[in-house]
């Protein structure tokens, strides 16, 4: 679905789910490369910028949580960037088309536009889906701290899915992020020089942004290694003193059993005529359990 807002002389078109009659009238209106119009046909490209005379053409990945708030997924917006116009396609409704939505509600209520050049309402794209995702990534970290205050509880089923939920998330943040860290950079070093002046602090704005972003994601995986290594070395501690009381108890019970399977035989023992060898036979397996247990304290084995 192909769509389109006039803002003076610049052109926002916005494209939601393209297919080829939408990629036949890129390629026929605007003569764009071949390859970039093959780009636009498949997903889960590579972040790119690629430098023409007339245009940019820009592949970003940005993330998003599932319906479920759960797990996170890579969201990618192709844009095409000329001198009077910006072109924008996404395969699913996501931010790019709210902002594009909004900006048609402004524009049926003929409310003036902050916004004249397509340099301008490329940084406002780029700063809305840097923002959103801060936000996302600050929600990882309230998971995070939530994990570091129940890694001491005994609900260990329960919080080692949590554990690896929230670091599957942050290794998607990583491969989602670095690649596109020297993308950004072209645009303060001066690789990208754009259509309008003076662009130069939004750019390097869009760079700071980013920059803190990746710079959480590499806290952020610090942490869940550290807090995953944590839980991994209580839960160990914690099976080993099950064992060792599952082993203390045994290493009692062995030479009980033994003196009762052996009175158990039909063969003649001591005691065997005594009317009180049962309680004998209970007295001594009463003083050797008193007296394992006595040497297991004072050697501080439990």
């Amino acid at each position: 679905m192909r769509e389109i807002i006039n803002i003076g002389t610049l052109k926002w078109q916005h494209i939601l789910k393209p297919d080829d009659e939408d990629l036949k009238y890129l390629r026929n209106t605007y003569h764009f490369h071949p390859l970039d119009i093959e780009d636009c046909k498949s997903v889960n490209q590579r972040p790119k910028i690629d430098i023409y005379d007339d245009y940019y053409f820009l592949i970003l990945h940005f993330p998003s949580f599932d319906s479920k708030n759960t797990f996170l997924y890579t969201n990618e917006v192709k844009i095409f960037w000329g001198k009077d116009y910006i072109i924008t396609l996404e395969n699913t409704e996501w931010t790019i088309s709210k902002m594009f939505n909004e900006a048609k509600d402004q524009e049926k209520r003929k409310e003036e536009f902050e916004v004249r050049t397509s340099d301008k309402l490329l940084y406002r794209l780029l700063e809305r889906l840097m923002t959103e995702s801060l936000l996302l990534i600050r929600k990882i970290g309230s998971e995070l701290e939530y994990l570091h205050r129940e890694l001491f509880s005994k609900r260990a089923q329960k919080t080692i899915g949590e554990i690896s939920i929230t670091r599957k998330n942050i290794i998607l943040l990583n491969t989602l992020f670095k690649p596109q860290l020297r993308l950004f950079h072209k645009f303060e070093t001066g690789t990208i020089d754009g259509f309008a002046k003076n662009m130069e602090d939004y750019w390097g704005n869009i760079l700071d942004y980013y920059q803190k972003m990746w710079d959480m994601t590499e806290d952020y995986e610090d942490l869940i290694e550290g807090l995953s290594k944590t839980f991994d070395s209580l839960q160990a501690n914690r099976i080993n003193e099950i064992m060792k009381v599952l082993t203390l108890v045994s290493s009692i019970l062995l030479p009980l059993t033994f003196i009762t399977g052996l009175y158990g035989m039909n063969v003649g023992l001591p005691l065997q005529g005594n009317p009180n060898s049962f309680w004998i036979v209970v007295g001594a397996m009463i003083l050797i359990a008193g007296g394992m247990i006595a040497l297991f304290k004072s050697n501080k084995w439990m």
